[in-house]
C-alpha cells in the first residue's frame, strides 16, 4: 500500500486546494482566538463582551466547532479583540 503524505490534515479530508486553504486559514484564526481568551484569564462571558458574540459563540470557539465558523465572521472576531492578523500569499509548492 502506498502512503500519501499532505502537508495538512485539511489537504488530506478536503475536496479541494480552496477548502483546504479555507479551513487551514480558519483553524489558524480559532487558535489564536482560544489562545488569547485564555492568556487573557477571560472567562466565556467576559470574551463574548470583547468579541461582540454570544457566550454559546465563545463555547463553539474554544471547543474548536470549525463548521460554525466563517473566515470573515473570525477576521472580525479577531479584530474585536484586538488581534492583528498579517497575511502572507506565495505561489503553492
Amino acid at each position: 500500500m502506498a502512503e500519501n503524505r499532505t502537508a495538512s490534515v485539511w489537504d488530506a479530508i478536503e475536496d479541494s486546494p480552496e477548502a483546504a486553504e479555507n479551513m487551514k486559514l480558519r483553524s489558524k484564526l480559532m487558535m489564536a482566538l482560544k489562545t488569547h481568551i485564555e492568556s487573557s484569564q477571560l472567562s466565556q462571558i467576559q470574551a463574548a463582551k470583547l468579541l461582540g458574540v454570544t457566550q454559546p459563540r465563545v463555547s463553539d470557539l474554544v471547543r474548536g466547532r470549525i463548521d460554525r465558523f466563517a473566515l470573515d465572521t473570525l477576521v472580525n472576531m479577531a479584530a474585536a479583540a484586538g488581534l492583528r492578523i498579517e497575511m502572507r500569499v506565495r505561489k503553492a509548492a
